[in-house]
This record gives structure tokens, C-alpha cells and sequence, in this order.
């Protein structure tokens, strides 16, 4: 875990895989900038880091001898913690385990259904420190999730997880992002989104933006599947955006006001402040706490 500002001011963040096996081919995280899931090996080959949960404790232990304040640790920006080998390995339910113990708030963002097999630890959590589980859904279409997350979870599978993970009374949303030009981009998809959200308890949907990122690694990688999937789109994005890195839907003004409206007819919530004021309940602010080792 290392000190550091996520998008929900988590006060720490953690990623105990290295890469990630979803396959999805617009991940930011294949960016040079980030070596790809380098050193070893392509971003698609998931590494567990050594000894993980042992030196998690250690940190945990630290911060109840020096008395340190409340801390909640934000996993999944980097590598989904919930990829295929979790349900054997379990290393995000050891670390779970780990915050209940030491009384550790957390924050998680997956693509995965598996992350239910885990909500009696986060029920057990949010009885004592902040709570947020977010499960991201860029379509509720089951082809073209396909196409562009190959070896995710279905969406319906997802939905069901947030009525899973709701039903045992832990705050769950949707994240939608991101929204990709010209294959996700449609009022339709909004409000789809937004609807079966609702239908299965969500307590808010977060969209931070309509359009995507393309940055050199992950662009070569989006592109080469677009090729495979839908000929001929990879041009239209490269007359588009050429190499823009911040890549917005050319409507996505009308989307975003559809989003909103859809999101206020189904009394869901949609802003980032709102969002946090709801799940740390006006608690926990980012502190200054001492370095984590980066697991």
C-alpha cells in the first residue's frame, strides 16, 4: 500500500496483483507510462506479489502500536482485484479479512461477480469504517461486452452482484466508464445502464466523463482489437482523435445530460461528492499518515 489520493480519497491504495487477465482492450493501464504490467511480462499475465497478506499485516500492526487515525485503502485502478486466479489464491479475502481485524475501511472497484463471494466481509466492514464496493458496467449488451471485455463477467452477472453485495446492506454502485466513441456511446446505453442499476439496488451510478483515454501502449493494443472486431473503426478514431490522449464522445453533451436526468428519475446517486459524503457518512478526510510499502 502506498500513501496516495485515489478518485474516492482513499488515504491509501493497494493493488496485491500485478496485471490483469479481463482482457479488456481499452485499459489505460497497458499505457507505457506504466509499463504495461512490466517488469515481468505482458500486462495480460497476472503476478501474485510475494508474501502480500504476511507484509500487509506487518504495515496493519505498525499503525495499531503508533496509534495512527482511521484509514481506508482503495484497491482495483490498476489491476482488477478480483481476476481468475483470486477465487483459488483469495488474497483479496485475506486482505479483507486483515481490515476487519485492524479495522480498516476500503474502497474497491472490479469487473469481476466474484467480488459477492466476499460480501459478508465487507457487511462485517461497514459496521465499523467506511464501505464502498464499485462494480464497473460499460454495457448492458452481452455482444459487444464481448467484444470489448472478453473474459469479464456478463453484465447481468455484474447486476447481480450489486444486488448481492446491496442486499447485505453494503454501499454498491456502477462505474460506466469508460464510454467508448462510437461503439457506447448512445442514449440507449445510458439509460439501460442507469435502469438495471436501479433495478438491482444500486446506490449510485459514477460516470466522470464521456469518452475514453488513448495513450501510446494502450492505443497500439485498442486499436490491433478493433481491427479484429470491427473493421474499419480504427480509422475513424485516428482521423478523430489522431494521438489525443483525452479521446470525448463527439455527443457527449446530450449524454451527459441524459445520464443525469435518468439517474435523478431513478433517485440515484451521480456526483462524486455526494457519492463520498454517503459512504464514509462525512468521516474520514484524507490524512497524513507514514509511507506504506507499495504492495
Amino acid at each position: 500500500m502506498k500513501h496516495e489520493i485515489d478518485l474516492f480519497g482513499s488515504t491509501h491504495m493497494m493493488n496485491i496483483y500485478r496485471g490483469c487477465d479481463h482482457g479488456c482492450i481499452y485499459c489505460d493501464s497497458r499505457s507505457e507510462c506504466y509499463q504495461g504490467g512490466r517488469p515481468q511480462g505482458d500486462f495480460g499475465i497476472v503476478h501474485a506479489k510475494e508474501n502480500a497478506l504476511f507484509l500487509i499485516e506487518q504495515e496493519l500492526q505498525s499503525r495499531r502500536k503508533a496509534n495512527a487515525p482511521e484509514i481506508v485503502i482503495g484497491t482495483g485502478s490498476m489491476s482488477d482485484p478480483y481476476n481468475s486466479f483470486e477465487k483459488e489464491l483469495e488474497l483479496t479475502r485475506g486482505a479483507l479479512k486483515l481490515f476487519d481485524k485492524y479495522k480498516c475501511g476500503v474502497g474497491v472497484i472490479t469487473k469481476s461477480a466474484l467480488i459477492k463471494r466476499d460480501a459478508d466481509l465487507y457487511s462485517a466492514i461497514s459496521t465499523h469504517s467506511p464501505v464502498n464496493t464499485g462494480i464497473t458496467i460499460t454495457t448492458t449488451d452481452d455482444e459487444i461486452a464481448r467484444q470489448i471485455e472478453p473474459n469479464v463477467s456478463a453484465p447481468a452477472e455484474r447486476f447481480g452482484a450489486v444486488k448481492t453485495l446491496t442486499d447485505a446492506g453494503v454501499f454498491c454502485g456502477v462505474h460506466m466508464n469508460p464510454i467508448l466513441p462510437f461503439i457506447t456511446d448512445n442514449e440507449e446505453n445510458i439509460r439501460s445502464i442507469v435502469e438495471q442499476a436501479a433495478e438491482n439496488n444500486a446506490d449510485y451510478v459514477l460516470c466522470y466523463g464521456f469518452g475514453m483515454t488513448l495513450r501510446k501502449g494502450n492505443r497500439e493494443f485498442y486499436y490491433e482489437n478493433l481491427d479484429k472486431e470491427r473493421p474499419g473503426l480504427k480509422e475513424k478514431y485516428m482521423k478523430t482523435y489522431g494521438t489525443r490522449y483525452n479521446c470525448a464522445c463527439e455527443n457527449a453533451e446530450p449524454l451527459a445530460a441524459v445520464f443525469r436526468e435518468e439517474c435523478k428519475k431513478h433517485g440515484l446517486l451521480y456526483r462524486i461528492k455526494e457519492i463520498n459524503q454517503a459512504w464514509k457518512k462525512e468521516k474520514t478526510k484524507q490524512k497524513k499518515l507514514f509511507e506504506f510499502g507499495n504492495f
